[in-house]
């Protein structure tokens, strides 16, 4: 199937900021974690500076960051993007909801399972030392994981991306996740 490029959206604008590979594997909790294949996973996050495309003051005209993808056989739907800012309040993540299939995703039909995945604070402050991400480090000193209003019940421990890479090539990060 390949990674779905999200860095540019249907409207105008690219997002730009450190590369970012995001592979999502998804599984069956009730059947030994068995690969999903043809599930569908829609995934946004904020750009470099904290703001969602389309809803955020300054991209509403946008959509980029934000994109369906279906599982491949592995149940692996893999997105091309940057690594999102922080912005006060929230941990640095990404979104997602999974759905049975890309026509239930279009069409509105049932969600499978909405989440977000949290990322390493080591990799997140080597991304935010870079003049691409202002206002990201001051940001991320204000909260942690536990403190997070969505990580901090168990401090995203079943939402924490595995991420390699470096700044100058661009990281990939992975989670697998049972729905």
């Amino acid at each position: 199937i390949g990674s779905l490029k999200i860095r540019s959206g249907g409207k105008s604008g690219t997002a730009t900021g450190v590369p970012l590979r995001v592979n999502l594997t998804v599984t069956d909790a009730s059947s030994n974690y068995r690969a999903l294949a043809d599930a569908a996973v829609y995934l946004w996050h904020c750009d470099r500076l904290g703001r969602y495309s389309l809803y955020s003051a300054g991209v509403t005209g946008k959509n980029y960051l934000r994109g369906i993808q279906p599982t491949d056989a592995a149940g692996t739907a893999s997105f091309k993007t940057i690594f999102p800012g922080c912005y006060d309040g929230r941990w640095p993540h990404i979104h997602f909801e999974v759905y049975s299939s890309v026509a239930k995703a279009v069409s509105s039909g049932p969600i499978v399972k909405t989440s977000q995945i949290a990322l390493p604070a080591a990799i997140c402050k080597k991304v935010y030392a870079t003049t691409r991400y202002p206002g990201s480090t001051a940001a991320l000193s204000h909260t942690t994981l536990t403190s997070d209003n969505v990580f901090g019940d168990d401090g995203g421990v079943h939402q924490l991306a595995t991420v390699t890479g470096s700044v100058k090539t661009g990281y990939v990060a992975n989670l697998t996740i049972g729905v």
